[in-house]
């Protein structure tokens, strides 16, 4: 969105869609929150309130659904994220955080956290004893890793990095870990997944991902390329295959999602940087050289500027 690849983006752009804080002021018609509740916006902050989606809390496949920023607000104006010290919001967009889940560890959870979080449930993926694969070891990939693991869930990481091996296993809890060039590796667990949850937003094969899947077993993707995938139709026929997609997740599974990862332990693995540090983050994050997510602390930075 900061460099307009998508074609869509409005300036000037203040991003920011994944924000924890604490209630400063509440208007007086809002029932659910009070000053100084501690809660979260992620990726939207408006809706229709009206269509079959929106009527079943997924807000989030309303095609009338606003992102938190860079996108047209009710009354026309633009809205802004959470690269600021202050944001008003809908109360109905609003989840509220868990005192045992710290405001730094649960502000990627509502993306990244509810990204993986919600396919996992919806498509089967969350039953104790399956064997669930996650393609790519980033932001995504990781906390895919920590909410399979809490559901009881067997975890194979399938990566393009043997590097990243000790990793996935030894820090992050992976049962077993797969090189996806490996043409050894791949055969030798041909037909052993039940599902497969792909992360990577570049264009890569998806025939070796199909043939790791069981029959009836499901490719779920998460990740959106630049040029699209080649979908290869005879394993899905021959073995009653999956293909689909998921995307974020509506205010009722997010404050799910929150509370399932309160009670579980689950937490992104961050690093807390302050708000004038943001541009070296930015070059860093196009390295891939963070584990897993930048979070800026603006509440201190102010503190420390003031």
């Amino acid at each position: 969105m900061i460099k307009n690849e998508w074609g869509q983006t409005v300036y000037p752009l203040v991003p920011g869609h994944e924000i924890t804080g604490e209630v400063t002021d509440v208007g007086c018609k809002v029932k659910k929150f009070k000053v100084g509740d501690r809660v979260g916006v992620g990726c939207m902050v408006g809706s229709c309130h009206s269509c079959d989606d929106c009527n079943n809390n997924l807000e989030n496949y309303c095609s009338g659904m606003i992102l938190t920023y860079g996108a047209k607000y009710h009354d026309g104006t633009i809205t802004y994220g959470g690269y600021s010290d202050i944001m008003v919001v809908d109360e109905h967009f609003i989840v509220r955080i868990p005192d045992n889940l710290p405001l730094d560890a649960a502000a990627p959870l509502l993306c990244a956290g509810i990204t993986v979080y919600s396919p996992l449930r919806y498509y089967g993926l969350d039953k104790p004893g399956l064997h669930v694969g996650v393609v790519g070891l980033g932001g995504l990939g990781h906390v895919a890793i920590k909410f399979a693991k809490a559901m009881g869930v067997k975890v194979t990481v399938i990566s393009t990095s043997p590097n990243k091996k000790k990793e996935a296993m030894e820090n992050l809890g992976a049962d077993s870990f797969l090189v996806s060039r490996d043409q050894d590796q791949l055969q030798a667990a041909m037909g052993t997944m039940d599902g497969i949850v792909d992360t990577v937003s570049a264009k890569h094969p998806l025939l070796p991902l199909l043939g790791l899947l069981k029959n009836h077993g499901k490719l779920v993707l998460l990740g959106a390329p630049e040029k699209p995938h080649e979908l290869p139709v005879f394993p899905l026929l021959s073995g009653r295959k999956l293909v689909g997609g998921s995307g974020i997740g509506g205010m009722k599974e997010t404050q799910e999602m929150i509370d399932f990862a309160a009670k579980h332990n689950v937490k992104p693995n961050i690093e807390v940087i302050p708000i004038d540090y943001v541009n070296s983050a930015m070059e860093r994050l196009a390295k891939s050289d963070v584990k897993y997510r930048f979070v800026i602390d603006i509440g201190n930075t102010m503190k420390a500027t003031s």
